[in-house]
C-alpha cells in the first residue's frame, strides 16, 4: 500500500464536531477499501488567501493515509459531492513524519516589531530608523 498526506478545507459555517464527523466518514471509506488512517491534525479555522465559494475562512485538516490508490480515488470522489468540502489535495509521500507538521509548530524565530535590522527602537532614533540629531547650543 502507498502512503499519502491528504489535506482538506471545510466550510467555515460548520462546527469543529462536524469536521471530526467528516474525518470519521472518510476514515470509514478508506477502511472499507482496505486502507488505514494514521495521524489526523486539525489545524483549525484559518483565513483563506482568497474567497472560495463565498467563504473567507475554512477549517484545515491533515490526514496521514496508508491505503491503495483505489481507496484514495473513492474518498476523493465522495469529497467532490460533499458541499462542506471546499478544496482537497492528496500527495503521495515516501514516509510519514512522526513529528508535528509545520502548521502545528510554533515559529518564534521571527524578528519582533521593535527589533528590525538589529535596532531595538531605544537608540533615540525617529520612526524611520535614523538617529535623532543632537541639539547643540549653536542650533538652539
Amino acid at each position: 500500500m502507498a502512503l499519502y498526506e491528504h489535506v482538506f478545507l471545510a466550510r467555515q459555517d460548520i462546527s469543529s464536531q462536524q469536521v471530526d464527523a467528516l474525518v470519521e466518514q472518510y476514515r470509514g471509506v478508506l477502511e472499507a477499501n482496505g486502507g488505514k488512517v494514521g495521524k489526523v491534525e486539525n489545524w483549525g479555522l484559518k483565513t483563506l488567501s482568497y474567497r472560495i465559494k463565498k467563504n473567507r475562512k475554512a477549517y484545515y485538516t491533515l490526514v496521514n493515509i496508508d491505503a491503495p490508490a483505489a481507496a484514495v480515488v473513492e474518498m476523493e470522489r465522495q469529497m467532490r459531492f460533499n458541499e462542506d468540502i471546499l478544496r482537497y489535495i492528496t500527495i503521495r509521500v515516501e514516509e510519514h513524519e512522526d513529528s508535528p507538521s509545520a502548521m502545528m509548530q510554533k515559529r518564534d524565530d521571527r524578528p519582533r516589531r521593535g527589533d528590525r535590522d538589529g535596532r531595538d527602537g531605544r537608540d533615540g532614533g525617529d520612526r524611520g530608523g535614523r538617529p535623532r540629531r543632537e541639539r547643540t547650543e549653536e542650533a538652539a
